[in-house]
């Protein structure tokens, strides 16, 4: 398996893409992550055509094991952020 590309790497590709510079590229970047993160945050979702949909799932009150001692304790409930992955992309991952 490769090595996931890096915020600098996925610039300049946006950069390249978008035939603008890195400045503005990494601007425009930066706009749809402080997005996302405001939404999801927010308890709302966030869907990206072709690539999948971001949202944030409430988790109930769990009994859970620490590995190293065995230990059982309860666990609060919290909340998780998912991404469910969208069709067109797993099958263009798959042909």
């Amino acid at each position: 398996m490769s090595k996931p590309m890096t915020k600098t790497q996925l610039v300049a590709a946006l950069a390249d893409e978008m035939g603008s510079d890195k400045k503005s590229a990494s601007a425009a970047l930066d706009a749809v992550c402080n997005i996302i993160t405001r939404e999801v945050s927010g308890g709302g979702a966030v869907a990206l055509p072709g690539v999948g949909k971001i949202q944030c799932r409430a988790r109930p009150e769990r009994m859970v094991r620490n590995p190293a001692t065995g230990e059982q304790f309860k666990k609060a409930a919290d909340k998780v952020v998912k991404m469910t992955i969208a069709k067109a992309l797993k099958d263009s991952v798959n042909s």
